[in-house]
C-alpha cells in the first residue's frame, strides 16, 4: 500500500526512523531505574551506641616514633644514631619511664618502608608497650600540600 501520491515519488527525501532509537533509550532507561534501586539496598544505615564516660583522670603516656621514608628513627623528636630493634626497644623504654600503659604512635612517612615500621612494632612489644596506634591526616590536609 502506498499512501503517498504519486507527485513525491521522483523526490525522495531520507527519513530518519526513530523506532530503534526509542527502543534503546527505553532499555537504557529501564537499566538505569533498575539499578538506582539496588543502590539503595546497598547501603547500610548504622547508629553508632552513645556512651557516657567520665573523663580519664589520668592520660596515658604517648610516645611518638617518627619513621622516615630512608629508614631513620625518632622517638620522641629525638633521632636515633642505630636504626636496630634493640635500639628502638630501649629508647621506647626509656620514654616509657616504667609505665606500661604508655601508647606508641607510630607517624610513618607514606614511602616509608614496610620493614620500618614493622620493626617499631616489633621494639613495642619488645618493650612490653602492646598499645600501639598508627598517625594518619586527612584527605583534605594531603590535598593541600
Amino acid at each position: 500500500m502506498n499512501f503517498r501520491g504519486r507527485s513525491h515519488r521522483g523526490s525522495d527525501e531520507p527519513e530518519i526512523n526513530l523506532i530503534p532509537f526509542i527502543d534503546v533509550l527505553l532499555v537504557v532507561l529501564i537499566f538505569l531505574m533498575l539499578t538506582t534501586t539496588y543502590s539503595r539496598f546497598t547501603e547500610l544505615q548504622v547508629r553508632l551506641p552513645v556512651a557516657d564516660a567520665e573523663t580519664p583522670r589520668q592520660q596515658p603516656r604517648e610516645i611518638v616514633v617518627a619513621v622516615g621514608q630512608d629508614g631513620r628513627y625518632a622517638v620522641d623528636r629525638k633521632g636515633l644514631e642505630s636504626g636496630t630493634v634493640e635500639a628502638l626497644s630501649a629508647a621506647l623504654q626509656t620514654a616509657a619511664a616504667g609505665r606500661n600503659d604508655a601508647v606508641v604512635i607510630i607517624s610513618a612517612d607514606a614511602a616509608a618502608s614496610h620493614q620500618a615500621v614493622i620493626n617499631v612494632m616489633d621494639a613495642a612489644r619488645r618493650s612490653g608497650l602492646p598499645q600501639i596506634t598508627f598517625a594518619t591526616q586527612s584527605s583534605a590536609t594531603a590535598a593541600r600540600r
